[in-house]
Parts: structure tokens; C-alpha cells; sequence
């Protein structure tokens, strides 16, 4: 019977070390910032984040210092692994890249003389090459990016070298909106998230990414689905291969979405879509977060203009924190 116990407590510590928090571990806010995407961390000492105002960064002090007013309708931030910021601008409906000596590259504008969407989120692979997703939230009436067909496309685009650009996906998803490729480049996940539309998506996909940085064409498998609920936004992954997803709501938002089941938070899955963790954020929305902080052991998390962090077990993967990336 001792031996028993023995082997339950020790089975225990065992579960426990691999949960990805720590026990008690709870959010903590820091402050309405307008803190409302990005965010990215520069892999030095400070957080940078979008906003109604534009860019801001929140330095290791705490103190909020402007980046770049007005930003452009910017949405997702990244640095890429020498250091140099990407920006999705939703309001010019580009790309662009701020280098190190502070000029801006338009990365890219158009696709087959079309203009974007609205870029939205960004990701990186160990090449360099460089995954947007380009949905559109809001009015539509001045939508141009369309397929052969002539019908609306809310895909995925990869940039290679500024302004030599490939659409990887298109109608795979409805609209796309966090996407992530993995380490090693093995898999593209991406958040399709149509939320303003009664019944329409709700769900994160994984695709494999083939060497060349395209998906193989049938790989689509389900991660997880939000059903009614506010769909997945930003997605993060760290070191042991779990997934971190912004998503949910505390209050419905009727007819489009409900607030039963989801809670606003992140969810934290693993590799597979298991459900393992769920950080509450009580502000609608929670939209995006970055693995930060000098181990990359703190979780920085945007939520309706507010901004919270949390620390992990596990540092976060990013193209800054590996060493992959060159």
C-alpha cells in the first residue's frame, strides 16, 4: 500500500511539472493602456503593442512610451530573427518591415494587382520567409482581393522577398485570421475566425508546410472548434509544442456569437487540440499575446484596449528566442 502511494504522489509531481502553469498562478492586469494587438516582445527589455492611438511600447519599468502615432490601422506585431519589426497595417492594407536603422520596406501592398484586405496577423519560418493572414472585418464594399473565380478570398500570403508574394491559402479556410508555423517548419496553423456571421466558423486549423512553403494540398486537420462562440484569433506556441490561443467571450454577442461554453481567455491545447489549461481574462475582447520577458517565461496578453501578463513554466518559441532562426 505505501508503495502505491509512493508511485501515485510521485505520478502526480510528474503531471504537475508538465502542466503549463503554475499552481495559483493567476493574470495580472496591466492597465488600460489601449493596448488592443500585436503585441511582440523585441527580445531586449520591451513589449511593443497596436492600438486605437497607434503603436506604443511598455519598456521593462512599466512605463509606455509611443513607437509611431498614427500606425495605420495597425494590427499583428513580430520581429524577425535579426531583430527588425513587422507591422500589418489594416488601414493601408500592407505589409511592411522597420529596419534596423529605422527606414520602413514596404514588404508587400498587392497580390496579382490586387490590394490586400487588411493584413491582420504574422508569422515567420526559419528561412525568413514570412506567413500573413489578410481578412477582412467591416465594411466590404472595397474588397479587390478575389480568386480566378471572382469570389472573395480572406487567405494566407507568404513574402519571400519584399514584394514577391504567394497566396498559399484560399478557400481551405473562410477567413483567416492568427496564424503560426511551428519550429522546424513542419506545420502552418491558423485561426479561422469568421465571427460576424451567425454560423460560420469558428475553428484553428493545421496544415503541413512543405519545404518549398506551401501546404500539402488535403492535410487540413481540425485543432479545435469554438462553435457558437468567438472564434480563435492570436496563436502562440511554446518550447514543448503547446498551443496558446486568444479566443472566447465572457458576454454574448448577439445574434453572432455566445458566451455559454468559451470564456474570454487563452486557451492553452496541446499539439493534438487537447484542452490542458485556461487563462481567464475578464475584458472583451481577448484578441492577441507574446512570450516575453528575459526568459521568455512571461505571457503578455491584449484584451479590449487592456493589457495583462502571466508567467509560464515553459518559455515561448518565437524567431527571436530560437536559435534556428538566423
Amino acid at each position: 500500500m505505501k508503495m502505491l502511494a509512493l508511485g501515485l504522489l510521485a505520478a502526480m509531481a510528474v503531471q504537475a511539472a508538465a502542466l503549463p502553469l503554475s499552481a495559483g498562478a493567476k493574470p495580472q492586469n496591466l492597465g488600460s493602456v489601449d493596448a488592443g494587438e500585436g503585441p511582440a516582445w523585441d527580445g531586449k527589455s520591451n513589449l511593443y503593442y497596436t492600438g486605437a492611438d497607434g503603436i506604443s511600447i511598455r519598456d521593462s519599468a512599466g512605463q509606455i512610451h509611443v513607437f509611431r502615432r498614427p500606425a495605420e490601422g495597425a494590427c499583428g506585431l513580430l520581429f524577425d530573427g535579426r531583430g527588425r519589426l513587422m507591422i500589418c497595417e489594416g488601414k493601408t492594407r500592407r505589409m511592411t518591415r522597420i529596419e534596423a536603422d529605422g527606414t520602413t520596406t514596404i514588404l508587400a501592398d498587392r497580390y496579382e494587382g490586387m490590394r490586400f484586405n487588411s493584413p491582420n496577423d504574422v508569422t515567420i519560418d526559419s528561412k525568413g520567409r514570412i506567413y500573413f493572414s489578410d481578412p477582412r472585418y467591416g465594411p466590404r464594399d472595397d474588397m479587390e482581393m478575389r480568386d480566378e473565380h471572382g469570389q472573395l478570398v480572406e487567405g494566407v500570403y507568404r513574402i519571400d522577398a519584399p514584394g514577391k508574394v504567394t497566396r498559399i491559402i484560399g478557400h481551405e479556410v473562410d477567413r483567416a485570421n492568427g496564424v503560426l508555423v511551428s519550429p522546424r517548419d513542419q506545420y502552418l496553423y491558423v485561426a479561422d475566425n469568421n465571427n460576424n456571421n451567425v454560423g460560420a466558423v469558428r475553428k484553428l486549423w493545421r496544415f503541413d508546410l512543405r519545404p518549398d512553403g506551401t501546404i500539402a494540398p488535403g492535410s487540413r486537420k481540425l485543432i479545435f472548434d469554438w462553435e457558437s462562440g468567438r472564434g480563435p484569433d492570436g496563436v502562440k506556441m511554446d518550447e514543448a509544442g503547446r498551443l496558446y490561443v486568444a479566443a472566447g467571450l465572457n458576454r454574448p454577442n448577439p445574434p453572432y456569437e455566445t458566451a455559454d461554453r468559451f470564456k474570454g481567455g487563452i486557451y492553452i491545447l496541446s499539439p493534438e487540440g487537447k484542452l490542458l489549461d485556461f487563462i481567464p481574462i475578464p475584458v472583451d475582447e481577448v484578441t492577441n499575446l507574446a512570450f516575453g520577458g528575459i526568459d521568455w517565461k512571461t505571457l503578455f496578453i491584449t484584451a479590449g484596449g487592456t493589457l495583462w501578463s502571466i508567467p509560464v513554466k515553459t518559455p515561448g518559441w518565437t524567431p527571436l528566442s530560437s536559435s534556428t532562426v538566423k
